[in-house]
């Protein structure tokens, strides 16, 4: 990832804060001189170095059979918007983009049958705690000989991070005047996005 100092995020408290929002990676693979990638939800455990995260494929997905014991790298988006030279103090300036993301890599293996059971547990209910007040859906209201059937049709994997690092472009290059006015200008917008961003200017500038 390509990131000038005023950009550079290397806090892990923060990059965590991305992925556990973010939790939908793009996985990307090498092989035979291309670039494979998966898409996919993630749990992350935080408890020693840079971190794990826990991921499962489709079996009949081309990178399933390579990830064991490759190296992936993997990216998380965060919210990202367009920022309009017409909004500055400065007259000179011209578009650019701000946004968030993170990107990480390590050595994936593959988990066993308990260990994939786990994950789906887990997932599940990282997820379903977000829809509170509804009663979380769990595992077991699926029966027996259809859990099985699903285990059957996909691989587990867990990556521990051998490098995590971050790039927030958030005006913090811009002048205190374009920096406040790109906020209005983006506090303007409707869409979730430009709000997201707006947001996260505002943390960073705390």
């Amino acid at each position: 990832m390509y990131r000038p100092r005023a950009f550079a995020i290397d806090d892990l408290g923060a990059l965590h804060a991305v992925i556990r929002e973010r939790v939908f990676a793009t996985l990307a693979i090498a092989q035979e001189g291309r670039i494979e990638f998966a898409y996919a939800p993630v749990v992350l455990d935080a408890n020693e170095g840079r971190g794990t995260i826990r991921f499962h494929l489709a079996k009949a997905n081309p990178v399933a059979p390579l990830a064991d014991g490759a190296r992936l790298s993997v990216s998380f988006l965060g919210p990202d918007a367009y920022i309009s030279p017409d909004w500055y103090e400065t007259r000179t300036l011209v578009p650019t983009w701000n946004y968030i993301a993170v990107e990480g890599a390590g050595i994936a293996r593959r988990l066993n049958r308990d260990g994939l059971r786990a994950l789906l547990t887990d997932l599940s209910a990282q997820e379903e705690g977000k829809l509170r007040p509804k009663t979380p859906w769990t595992m077991d209201k699926v029966p027996e000989a259809r859990r099985d059937s699903l285990l059957n049709a996909i691989e587990g994997f867990a990556l521990t991070f051998e490098t995590l690092v971050g790039k927030f472009k958030l005006s913090q290059d811009k002048s205190p005047a374009d920096f406040a006015a790109t906020l209005r200008g983006l506090d303007g917008r409707a869409d979730p996005q430009s709000k997201a961003v707006a947001a996260a200017m505002k943390r960073a500038n705390a």
